[in-house]
């Protein structure tokens, strides 16, 4: 508590350090946003002028798996949504639940993911193997592009599930409650943002023909 002129003021500390971790968390989305978006320019660009090898090669990705983990982020990004409004309504066990919940969403994407490379791999698609190393300049280029950014959104996906895994456990302790719930709130700007990269992924590889 802190003493003014005779009045009991709330201690503002928490809050200023709250704010200041909001500040940092969305600043940090930005530069994330700036590289994606500069990695969706280039693949914009790349494809106006591939376009004949770039809809050839959109043909060996697997539409059902890709539209399956779409739903499976979307429903992950609700998921975590209801944690925080579970967390500010002093819900903890259901905060807790519903962000195992997310934390296992993120494993079935990955799953998803890891037997979708394994196909692309088996068929020598991944850059640097024989039959890739054969394949026409813009397929051999989808297929890099591909790889480089699905990879790297399953990295995020990776680093989202560890911080989500931190806010379990800070969630069970009790650090994280009704009064103090920063963590989770950006816990969850960060998986909003995964979930709305792939959004753009997911028709830029698999669906425009």
């Amino acid at each position: 508590m802190e003493h003014t002129s005779g009045f009991v003021l709330p201690n503002s500390g928490h809050s200023r350090d709250d704010e200041a971790s909001k500040l940092g968390m969305w600043l940090f989305l930005f530069t994330e946003l700036l590289l994606f978006g500069g990695l969706f320019i280039v693949y914009m660009v790349y494809r106006m002028l591939n376009h004949e090898s770039f809809l050839l090669s959109s043909f060996e990705l697997n539409v059902g798996l890709g539209s399956f983990n779409t739903v499976v982020l979307l429903v992950s990004s609700m998921t975590i949504a209801m944690a925080i409004t579970a967390v500010q309504k002093g819900e903890q066990q259901k905060a807790v639940r519903l962000l195992v919940t997310t934390l296992a969403l993120s494993f079935v994407f990955l799953v998803v993911k890891y037997f979708e490379w394994s196909a692309k791999i088996h068929h020598g698609l991944f850059p640097g193997m024989d039959y890739y190393n054969g394949l026409p300049k813009g397929e051999s280029l989808f297929f890099f592009l591909y790889f480089i950014m699905t990879g790297l959104h399953a990295l995020h996906i990776i680093i989202g599930a560890v911080i989500i895994a931190v806010v379990i456990a800070r969630t069970r302790k009790g650090l994280v409650n009704k009064d103090k719930y920063a963590l989770a709130e950006n816990a969850g700007l960060y998986w909003h943002l995964v979930d709305l990269i792939w959004i753009y992924l997911f028709p830029l590889f698999y669906l425009i023909h």
